[in-house]
């Protein structure tokens, strides 16, 4: 999926958050968003996806102004919290995925899912069983349930430890490769593992975009 931001401007009540932000990435390219706490990082991405309301000729999903765009299910959104599960609730990762799928997706089409996250294994799982790792990767599958074309990862490894940081960023590498573009919101670009096509840096709500060398893997 195409992303392109056009002079986007966009605060809240009196207090101006993003000011006349720019860039465009084509379809299977990997952006890093970074900047301190407060910068207008999640801003922006609320913004993408539709939940900031914005004007006209701001954004556009594959040319289509946001505005107007109305298959989100072509967005896969991973958060930094999961504020809508209740983690006392006995769920299981099957029973995550059977709410969240829609009618097309199969039975074979998940199990193909969670195979190529790493959590086959997991499906009868009950969630509270689960290290930080694990369930990154349940968000994950949920997220690309309905095999969208884009997808948005929210500071994705806070809490996570080393070796299941590396092993996400090899999933997460791996679905980049085969053609999702790919958003990444995190701090510390230098820890990220990811092979990142574009950086985009904001720093009190002004933005500086730039193209880097992949690394060959």
């Amino acid at each position: 999926m195409r992303v392109t931001v056009s002079n986007l401007t966009f605060g809240y009540d009196y207090r101006t958050v993003l000011k006349d932000v720019s860039f465009k990435i084509n379809s299977g390219d990997f952006l890093a968003v970074i900047g301190n706490n407060g910068s207008g990082k999640s801003t922006l991405i609320k913004c993408i996806l539709g939940i900031n309301k914005i004007p006209p000729k701001r954004i556009f999903l594959d040319d289509i102004d946001i505005t107007e765009y109305k298959n989100f299910r072509n967005v896969g959104y991973v958060p930094q919290k999961f504020d809508d599960f209740n983690y006392e609730f006995p769920i299981t990762v099957n029973e995550i995925l059977q709410v969240s799928r829609y009618s097309k997706f199969t039975e074979n089409d998940k199990l193909e899912l969670l195979d190529r996250v790493g959590i086959l294994e997991l499906q009868n799982e009950n969630i509270n069983n689960l290290s930080g790792g694990q369930l990154q990767r349940v968000f994950i599958a949920r997220s690309l349930i309905n095999k969208p074309k884009l997808l948005i990862l929210d500071e994705p490894t806070v809490g996570v430890d080393k070796e299941n940081v590396d092993s996400f960023f090899k999933t997460v590498n791996d679905l980049n490769r085969n053609g999702i573009t790919i958003i990444l919101i995190t701090h510390n670009i230098h820890e990220s593992k990811a092979n990142l096509s574009h950086v985009l840096s904001i720093h009190n709500g002004e933005a500086l975009f730039r193209e880097i060398t992949r690394r060959d893997e």
